[in-house]
């Protein structure tokens, strides 16, 4: 197999094969990107939301002077 593959031009090995191995599993490729990036934006998302409670709650009960809502 890597005597045959040896044998190929330069551009078949490095560009030919790639761009047919890009058509072949592109689209898995792609769905796989965009689900890691949804996945990363909802965390950041929630790590935002956690924060911004935190904060609320934090600025709430600083300012109460009975320790109560």
């Amino acid at each position: 197999m890597k005597d045959t593959l040896m044998a190929l031009p330069w551009w078949v090995r490095w560009i030919a094969i790639p761009a047919i191995a890009l058509v072949v599993f592109g689209s898995l490729l792609v769905s796989l990107i965009s689900m890691l990036v949804g996945f990363l934006f909802k965390v950041l998302l929630f790590v935002a939301i956690v924060a911004v409670l935190i904060f609320v709650v934090r600025k709430f009960t600083s300012s109460s002077s009975g320790g109560g809502w």
